[in-house]
């Protein structure tokens, strides 16, 4: 009997997981023996990354997007359906407009992340955003037309993509303005949920001093509660309130609600952080956004975690033990300016150490965002 893998997500973890399954069980699928399956509604994939660079006039929309099916090993089948539901106990799977289950042998959950500006009241009319095309674009309009007056970059929700980002756009937007002579009539302000500016206590404590070298103001333990988009005004839970001109937010971030329904966790699938198996179910893994494992969510926590798995997916459907394990690997390049960054890696165990930031670095990040897509192939 053919045992059949299913891949619900074909962002990046879903993508590198499915090239690595081709080419570790080719014969096997060959043979008619697997058969693998990646769901995805999209008929593009999209490299998220790009959208920051695309508020700054740097990228287009269609840099951050190729069709899927160009991504993919031609052995695994793509089907551009909605997942809507997952039963763990009949090991099946409900699509949106098929009324016929699919059964599975071994699930993967690499459903990401979604933004949910709705969570906070006038955050979505206030606001704008550079997770999305569509929230980049709008952003980008705005920035060209910002001559003075106050940015306010406040982080609602977190944990959300690309944990550096924020620090990113903050350090970016002031040597933007200062290159165009506008930085001493634009004010900026940082807002952050806890009592320092990052989640990352070592990133936070390498990034405090560069805010205030930049004469960026800090509001730390502000969780945004509302915001009156006609007064241009941000109010917190703590009491505080800031007045802005323009106003970037990092929207809440929600798991997709079939995680929850299925009973794997709430918003993320709660795994083994080693094992990426779903502690709820049996031959069901999660990874990337979709996994609570404790790593930021970033494109490359997804690349290694896809490889575990599959090494694992592989070991078990041949009989044979799993032994892979992820050990928290992470790797980012942090911008710092238009045309400086830094670099990080860390895992469980090694803190993240950012370096001193360099013009080669932030060439280095430009290189691996356009290699990116030899990644998602899986040739690097």
């Amino acid at each position: 009997m053919t045992q059949h893998v299913a891949i619900v997500g074909g962002g990046t973890g879903g993508t590198v997981l499915a090239n690595d399954l081709a080419e570790r069980l080719g014969p096997e699928i060959d043979a008619g023996d697997v058969r693998v399956t990646l769901f995805n509604a999209d008929e593009d994939h999209v490299y998220k990354p790009v959208w920051l660079y695309v508020a700054f006039g740097q990228r287009e929309p269609a840099d951050g997007r190729r069709e899927l099916r160009d991504l993919v090993d031609d052995r695994i089948a793509i089907r551009h359906e909605y997942v809507i539901g997952v039963d763990t106990d009949a090991k099946e799977l409900e699509l949106v407009d098929d009324p016929r289950p699919v059964n599975y042998d071994k699930l993967v959950l690499a459903t990401g992340s979604e933004v949910a500006p709705e969570r906070v009241p006038g955050l979505e009319a206030g606001a704008h955003d550079f997770y999305s095309e569509d929230g980049a674009e709008r952003l980008r309009e705005e920035l060209l037309e910002l001559t003075e007056g106050h940015v306010v970059l406040s982080v609602v929700g977190s944990p959300h993509m690309c944990p550096a980002a924020p620090l990113e756009f903050s350090f970016m937007l002031d040597d933007w303005l200062r290159e165009r002579g506008l930085r001493e009539d634009v004010d900026i302000t940082y807002t952050y949920p806890i009592m320092r500016v990052h989640g990352n206590e070592h990133i936070a404590e390498w990034a405090r001093p560069i805010f205030e070298e930049r004469d960026i103001a800090v509001e730390t333990m502000f969780n945004a509660e509302e915001v009156d988009p006609e007064a241009g005004v941000l109010t917190s839970m703590e009491g505080t309130e800031l007045d802005y001109d323009l106003l970037v937010a990092i929207p809440p971030h929600t798991g997709n609600e079939l995680v929850t329904e299925a009973g794997l966790g709430d918003d993320w699938v709660d795994v083994d952080k080693h094992t990426l198996e779903a502690t709820a179910a049996e031959d069901v893994y999660a990874l990337g956004d979709a996994a609570a494992v404790g790593v930021p969510k970033a494109g490359s926590a997804a690349h290694y975690q896809a490889n575990v798995v599959a090494e694992r997916v592989a070991s078990e459907l041949r009989d044979r033990p799993a032994t892979a394990t992820y050990d928290g690997k992470t790797l980012c390049f942090i911008e710092t300016a238009m045309d400086n960054a830094t670099y990080v890696a860390f895992d469980y165990d090694d803190p993240p150490q950012p370096g001193t930031p360099s013009r080669a670095l932030h060439w280095s990040k430009l290189a691996y965002n356009e290699s990116y897509w030899l990644t998602a192939r899986g040739l690097l």
